[in-house]
């Protein structure tokens, strides 16, 4: 289904139609209800709120709780030229060959006029706009690192919610350090294809680190079974028990869809060995808390935007500076503030 992004209004208006006119605004339980039927306009308008940092986000969070946790989340990731975004479209095919109700989040560059995604994502996977069963979103990085949007997560709830199987999350072209999207995924997909200079350049570190399954794409390349070979010896380095999941290497060629088929038994076979080690309910629950840590934080941030904080945090810094106290005694004494107005406030 293709995802329709209603033009936004200020707090508390309603929506705009194109021709000008203001349109109803529906409630966050029928916005809720509607997208657990599938409609796009509804998910569309609940992931909107998202990316606005919407008043509204607390509720629409709260109503979408009770039917989260059930979607498969595949995150995908390597450096740019990989082929990230015809592999994205690849797997979709064969995801909705097995009858499975796939989201898309595409995380794009930012434009720097409007500050919004450049969409070259979607225009790769435009096959599968007329699916309804299909849900692509493209959403802008907005600066923020580590190849994901800010707003990923909770967008990630709204496509659960709606009754996605699976949701992929595209990253944008990433470097060796941008991993968040391991944090994210109960799956990790890392690409890399031949030709690209040294193979394991691209993948080594914290990307190398991060993968449940790496797919060497463009195989019909010269160079495609050395880069899978150093990947492999580079693999077997890494300390492992036993017990311990074993990444698996597929060659595709995704633009013709080829070896896509392992791609998607590799995802489930690792789902299954989550689920039988218990490694699934620990990477949720680590998504979980650091969803909860980063709310926390963006929190304190907002109030240190006040004007008595911002004044305080000043002369801190001051005294910092000219030697008179350290960085740690100067955060306690700033968190003690806030800890003495919590309490004096009714």
């Amino acid at each position: 289904m293709s995802d329709e992004n209603p033009s936004t209004a200020p707090t508390g208006q309603a929506p705009v139609n194109r021709g000008g006119r203001r349109r109803s605004a529906a409630s966050v339980p029928d916005l809720v209800e509607k997208a657990r039927t599938g409609d796009a306009r509804a998910v569309a308008r609940l992931i909107s709120l998202v990316e606005d940092a919407s008043p509204l986000l607390r509720e629409v969070m709260a109503g979408l709780a009770p039917y989260t946790g059930n979607a498969q989340i595949v995150g995908i990731t390597g450096s740019p030229g990989v082929g990230k975004s015809t592999s994205t479209s690849a797997l979709v095919t064969a995801l909705r060959a097995s009858g499975k109700r796939v989201g898309v989040l595409a995380v794009d560059p930012s434009s720097p006029f409007s500050g919004g995604a450049l969409l070259g994502d979607r225009i790769r996977m435009q096959e599968h706009a007329t699916d309804p069963d299909v849900y692509i979103r493209s959403m802008a990085s907005r600066g923020h690192l580590g190849g994901l949007s800010w707003s990923t997560p909770q967008a990630l709830r709204v496509l659960d919610a709606a009754g996605c199987d699976v949701v992929l999350v595209e990253t944008v072209g990433v470097g060796q350090s941008e991993v968040e999207i391991a944090g994210l995924a109960d799956t990790t997909l890392v690409l890399l294809a031949p030709g690209m200079g040294d193979g394991i350049q691209a993948a080594k570190a914290g990307i190398l680190e991060i993968g449940d399954v790496y797919v060497v794409n463009k195989a019909d390349r010269d160079g495609a079974e050395q880069v899978r070979r150093d990947l492999r010896n580079m693999i077997a380095l890494a300390e492992r028990s036993e017990d311990a999941w074993r990444p698996p290497i597929a060659l595709t060629v995704a633009q013709t869809g080829q070896g896509v088929e392992e791609v998607v038994e590799a995802i489930d076979a690792h789902r299954t060995w989550m689920e039988s080690s218990g490694e699934l309910e620990r990477r949720r629950m680590r998504r979980a808390r650091d969803e909860i840590e980063a709310i926390a934080v963006t929190a304190l941030r907002a109030r240190w935007g006040d004007v008595h904080a911002r004044t305080e945090l000043d002369d801190l810094a001051e005294q910092v500076a000219a030697g008179k106290s350290d960085p740690y005694r100067a955060a306690d004494s700033l968190l003690d503030s806030f800890t003495e107005l919590d309490s004096a406030t009714p």
